[in-house]
């Protein structure tokens, strides 16, 4: 047989009622063409592996190979077989291989909680949002063996720029908004990186190319409260509950909220087995970070005192038999009636806690502990509150070592002296 060209592939036909027709190349050992009785061509390679023989498809005749072009891809594959790449083998990996959506899936999964025992069921459930909401509509059909650092960094940039977001209808009367931003962005990254380091672990993909990518910094949302606002709030929250309009419970959830800066879900949850008055703390089995002790201040501890105990739950449902539900709109109507803004949320109680303590002089290591920060770094969103107690202990210091000097045993100076007297040269 020559070697093979268009006018013979073109020739080539094979008996209707009998066998496929085979014809190989003299210039590419295995390379042929194979033609069906349907009249269907198409070029194949032959070769051995070991003491098996493979044929290889390379594809139909015409569209989009040639016989030129089949003849070159045949040539390229013996040299990967002779290199011990078995493109067989490879075809079967390339066939079998997971989907960003189908990783995602496994990763959802028993399989993927297996693997991160420790995670947390809340942490969870914000990966699978961000999975669902972002990931998978924005990735899911690439295969994620070829995803590359340069597909994450994009990724992140449409979250940003809202390619993601989606305003969808969830059953009767639900309705999910997805949004985008840089925060959204680089939340969503992170849990494509945890997911796709879960793929490496499973030999699913052979590296984890969202390490690396430089994550979004979003814009801080913290909003501390004044001693004005939280004046306001408790006026507020007293004329709420006389006109019936804010239920005891509801209350005491917000004020245990400012008092202790507790999580929502530490005081929303709280059991009274967790609650120990007479050692002044709460003692929770299960936090973000783990358990933990939480101090409970005496303001705090005479408002739980106060409560009635009718169930385990130290705030229970009026409605179920489980705890406190539907204190984000109870929260909404409390802060418009105290006239707080609008922008300020529920965990902002918890920031302002924060930045009474540091305010006070408290260090950022002990306020980091009754917040139950895991790292240092957490806390450290605090440090510029710390400022003016600092700098107070400056004041104080080192007017006492400017009056040492001077042989004097008069009072420091303090900012105040420095004002007045630059007052008066003016």
């Amino acid at each position: 047989m020559p070697k093979l060209t268009k006018r013979i592939v073109d020739a080539a036909a094979a008996d209707p009622e009998g066998d496929e027709l085979w014809l190989w190349d003299t210039a590419v050992m295995g390379f042929g063409l194979r033609v069906k009785p349907s009249g269907s061509k198409s070029y194949v390679l032959k070769y051995r592996v070991g003491s098996r023989t493979r044929r290889f498809t390379i594809g139909k005749h015409g569209s989009p190979w040639t016989c030129e072009e089949a003849r070159e891809r045949a040539a390229d594959l013996l040299r990967d077989i002779a290199e011990g790449r078995d493109p067989m083998e490879a075809k079967r990996e390339e066939r079998e291989a997971k989907t960003i959506a189908e990783l995602a899936e496994l990763y959802l999964g028993p399989d993927g909680r297996a693997a991160r025992p420790e995670k947390k069921d809340s942490s969870w459930k914000r990966d699978e949002c961000s999975i669902r909401c972002h990931i998978v509509p924005l990735l899911g059909r690439k295969v994620a063996k070829s995803l590359t650092a340069t597909d994450v960094e994009r990724f992140q940039a449409d979250v940003a720029s809202g390619k993601s977001k989606a305003d969808r209808k969830t059953g009767f009367r639900g309705r999910a908004i997805v949004t985008g931003g840089k925060g959204t962005a680089a939340r969503t990254l992170a849990a494509l990186s945890s997911m796709l380091e879960f793929g490496v672990s499973r030999k699913l993909l052979l590296s984890n190319p969202a390490k690396g990518v430089k994550l979004f910094k979003g814009e801080r949302k913290e909003r501390f409260l004044t001693n004005a606002e939280v004046s306001a709030l408790a006026a507020g929250m007293t004329t709420l509950e006389d006109l019936g309009m804010l239920s005891p419970t509801m209350a005491a959830a917000v004020k245990l909220l400012l008092l202790t800066g507790c999580r929502k879900s530490e005081i929303t949850t709280l059991r009274w087995d967790y609650v120990d008055l007479e050692g002044g703390r709460l003692n929770l089995p299960d936090s973000k970070t783990g358990a933990r002790a939480v101090p409970l201040p005496a303001a705090a501890a005479l408002i739980i005192a106060d409560l009635p105990r009718h169930s385990e739950w130290v705030l229970p449902s009026n409605r179920t038999d489980g705890p406190i539900i539907g204190l984000q709109k109870a929260w909404e109507m409390v802060r418009e009636w105290c006239g707080i803004g609008t922008e300020t949320r529920l965990h902002d109680l918890r920031h302002s806690f924060a930045s009474f303590a540091v305010s006070d002089g408290a260090s950022l290591y002990l306020v980091g502990k009754q917040l139950g920060h895991a790292q240092s770094r957490t806390t450290e969103r605090y440090a510029h509150l710390a400022d003016d107690p600092v700098k107070a202990v400056a004041d104080r210091t080192a007017g006492r070592i400017a009056a040492a000097m001077k042989g004097k045993t008069d009072a420091p100076a303090t900012t105040a002296d420095v004002v007045s007297l630059l007052s008066r040269k003016r």
